[in-house]
C-alpha cells in the first residue's frame, strides 16, 4: 500500500524554469495554497541594482529610449537587437524578483539559483549550497524548456539539441540531485504536442513524449511519489496575442486562462489524484485544413463489427438481440467523414434512412461497408458527402443498411435559439429517472449506456418537453463508436422522447425509420443537464413524425432534428423472443 503525501507545510520544492512566465504563476498559486518552500531555477540573472537610468522607469518604450540615450553616452553606437538585449535582462530581473516577492507575501519561503540545468556540475554544485539552507528537497517541478519551430527537413543538429535537452537531459539532471526515495511529488511540464503532435514542433514533441513516458516509468519504480506529466495546452499569457487568440478560435483550439490553470495544477497534486500519471489539459494543435482539389473522391471503409468489441450494445437489445443504434450508424458516416478532411466539421445530415437494420447474432456479416461520395465542395466553406453503409452475405447478396448525406463545414454558424422554450412542470407524467426503462411492457428498453430521461417537465397533444442527463461511458464500452463532435448515445436519448409521447396518449412504441434534416451546432453536454423539446407533426396508424430540439435553459441550441419519421412497434421490445 502506497502513501499518498499532500503539500504541507514542510515540503521543499525544486522548480526548473519557475521564475518566470507560467511556471512561476504556478509557484506562486501553489504557495497560496499551502506556503511552503521553493527553490526557483532559470538561466537569466537577477540583477543586485539595476542601472540608474532604469530607477523608477516600468514603461517599455520610455526605458529603452533611455537605453539608447545611455549607449550614446558611452560612445555606443545603439541598435535594436543591443537595446532588446539589455531591455530583456533588467526586464528578466524584475520577473524574477516579483515572482520571489509574491511566492514569500504568501508566507512561504523561496530562492532563485541562476543556473542551466543541463549543466548537472553546476547544478549539483549550487544546490548543495542550497539544500543546506532549506532542507531535503520532497518535490520537483519540471518547468524549463526551449522552443525552435521549424519544419524538419529545415531543423538543425543544434535546434533539435536546444529543445530536447532542456527538457530531457534537464529532467536527468534534477533527479540526479535528489534522493528519489525521498521524493514525494514529481510534477512534468509535457505539452499536447507530445500527445497529438503539432507542425513544426517534430523535436518538442519527441522531447515531451520522453517526459509522459518517464512519468509512467518513475512511477512504477517508485509508486509512493505522486508522479504526473501534465500535457499543457497554449496558455493565455502575454505570449498570446489577440490576433493569435483569435486565429487559435478559428482552429477550434482552446487557450487555458492562467487563474484556470493554475488551480488545475494545485488540483492535480491533491492525493485523490495520487495514481494519475498523466493528464491533458487543452486542445490538439489542429493545423489549418489543406486547400480542396476539385476532384469528387469516393472511398471504401471496412469495419469488422462485434458484440465483444462494443460492449455498449449489451445496452441496446431488441427482443433479446443486440441492435446497432440508428444514431450510431449516423456517427460512423460523419466521424468517418470528418476523418478524411481535418479542420472541417460536421454541420448537418440530410435524408438519412433505415434500410435494413443491422442486429447481431450467428448469421451476422463478417464486415460492414460504409462508401462514401463526395458529391460537391466549395473551398473553405463545405464538404458534401453520399454515404451508405452495407454488407454483403456469403452467397454475394447485398444488404443496404443506412443512407444519409452528410455536410462538413469549415465554419460552424451561430447556435440558434429555440424561441418555444417552456420548461415549466405540469406533473402529468411523474415517473422518473431509470423507471423509465425495462419496467413494463411499454417502458423503454435502453439499458444504462442510453440513459437517461430525468422527467418530462410537461406534455400535451403535440409537445412534449424532458430534461435528461448522459453520464458517459468508458472509452472501452464506447468501442467502435467514440463519442466525438457528434454524440450518438445523447442523440439516441433525444429520441427517447418521442417513445414517452407515444405510449403516453396512444398506448403504443416506435422505432427510429428515417429523418428528413439534422443540424449540430455545440456540443452536447455529457454528465450535465440538457432538454429536449419534441414537436410532433403528424401520427397516422404506422408511423410518427416530430421535431427535436436539444437546447439548454435558455433555449440556445446543441443541435435539431427535423422531420424524424418513426414507425409503429410491437411492445415489449426489451423481452427475449
Amino acid at each position: 500500500m502506497t502513501t499518498q503525501t499532500q503539500v504541507r507545510p514542510s515540503s521543499v520544492f525544486l522548480v526548473s524554469g519557475g521564475a518566470k512566465g507560467i511556471t512561476a504563476q504556478c509557484a506562486i498559486k501553489m504557495a497560496q495554497h499551502q506556503p511552503s518552500t521553493f527553490i526557483l531555477l532559470g538561466r537569466s540573472e537577477v540583477l543586485e541594482t539595476e542601472p540608474d537610468f532604469a530607477q523608477d522607469c516600468f514603461e517599455e518604450s520610455v526605458l529603452k529610449k533611455r537605453i539608447m540615450e545611455n549607449l550614446l553616452s558611452q560612445g555606443e553606437k545603439p541598435t535594436p537587437m543591443s537595446v532588446q538585449k539589455i531591455y530583456n535582462k533588467i526586464a528578466s530581473s524584475r520577473e524574477i524578483k516579483n515572482t520571489l516577492v509574491a511566492i514569500q507575501q504568501t508566507g512561504a519561503k523561496a530562492e532563485y539559483i541562476s543556473v542551466d540545468v543541463t549543466n548537472v556540475a553546476e547544478l549539483q554544485n549550487k544546490l548543495a549550497a542550497a539544500v543546506a539552507r532549506t532542507g531535503t528537497i520532497t518535490g520537483i517541478i519540471h518547468g524549463a524548456g526551449n522552443l525552435a519551430d521549424k519544419l524538419i527537413e529545415k531543423k538543425t543538429d543544434q535546434d533539435f539539441e536546444k529543445v530536447y535537452t532542456a527538457k530531457v537531459q534537464g529532467l536527468e539532471n534534477l533527479l540526479s540531485c535528489v534522493n528519489p526515495n525521498q521524493l514525494e511529488h514529481l510534477v512534468l511540464f509535457s505539452s499536447v504536442t507530445g500527445f497529438y503532435g503539432n507542425q513544426g514542433q517534430s523535436d518538442y514533441a519527441i522531447a515531451n513524449e520522453i517526459l509522459n513516458k518517464s512519468a509512467h516509468l518513475i512511477k512504477q519504480q517508485y509508486p509512493q511519489c505522486h508522479v504526473v506529466a501534465i500535457n499543457w495546452g497554449g496558455w493565455d499569457s502575454g505570449m498570446v496575442t489577440p490576433e493569435l487568440k483569435k486565429a487559435f478560435a478559428e482552429r477550434g483550439i482552446d487557450i487555458i486562462p492562467v487563474d484556470v490553470g493554475t488551480q488545475m495544477l494545485v488540483n492535480e497534486l491533491h492525493p485523490a489524484h495520487h495514481a494519475t500519471t498523466q493528464v491533458v489539459i487543452g486542445s490538439p494543435t489542429i493545423r489549418p485544413p489543406a486547400p480542396l482539389e476539385p476532384e469528387l473522391r469516393s472511398y471504401r471503409i471496412r469495419r469488422r463489427m462485434t458484440v465483444e468489441a462494443n460492449p455498449f450494445l449489451h445496452d441496446h437489445t431488441i427482443a433479446g438481440s443486440p441492435v446497432l443504434p440508428a444514431t450510431c450508424a449516423m456517427s460512423w458516416m460523419i466521424n468517418a467523414c470528418e476523418e478524411l478532411y481535418p479542420g472541417y466539421t460536421y454541420l448537418s445530415c440530410k435524408n438519412f434512412k433505415v434500410l435494413k437494420g443491422i442486429t447481431f447474432g450467428e448469421n451476422s456479416p463478417q464486415e460492414h461497408i460504409l462508401e462514401i461520395q463526395e458529391i460537391a465542395k466549395a473551398e473553405s466553406d463545405f464538404i458534401e458527402f453520399e454515404t451508405t453503409i452495407l454488407s454483403n452475405t456469403t452467397t454475394g447478396k447485398t444488404h443496404f443498411h443506412y443512407k444519409a448525406q452528410i455536410k462538413l463545414v469549415r465554419k460552424l454558424p451561430e447556435a440558434p435559439i429555440y424561441e418555444d422554450v417552456n420548461l415549466t412542470e405540469d406533473n402529468i407524467i411523474t415517473t422518473t429517472g431509470k423507471d423509465f426503462y425495462q419496467n413494463g411492457d411499454s417502458s423503454l428498453f435502453h439499458g444504462p449506456a442510453f440513459q437517461k430521461i430525468v422527467r418530462v417537465l410537461n406534455i400535451n397533444p403535440t409537445k412534449i418537453t424532458i430534461e435528461c442527463f448522459w453520464q458517459e461511458i468508458t472509452a472501452r464500452e464506447q468501442g467502435q463508436f467514440p463519442v466525438q463532435w457528434h454524440n450518438p448515445y445523447t442523440t439516441d436519448l433525444s429520441t427517447q422522447a418521442l417513445w414517452i409521447w407515444l405510449n403516453h396518449f396512444h398506448q403504443e412504441v416506435c422505432l427510429p425509420g428515417q429523418l428528413t434534416h439534422s443540424e449540430q451546432f455545440r456540443t452536447v453536454p455529457c454528465n450535465a443537464p440538457f432538454y429536449v423539446s419534441c414537436e410532433v407533426e403528424n401520427k397516422t396508424a404506422t408511423g410518427v413524425t416530430a421535431n427535436f430540439f436539444l437546447h439548454d435553459t435558455e433555449g440556445k441550441i446543441y443541435s435539431r432534428i427535423l422531420g424524424a419519421k418513426a414507425v409503429i412497434a410491437p411492445m415489449n421490445l426489451h423481452k427475449r423472443k
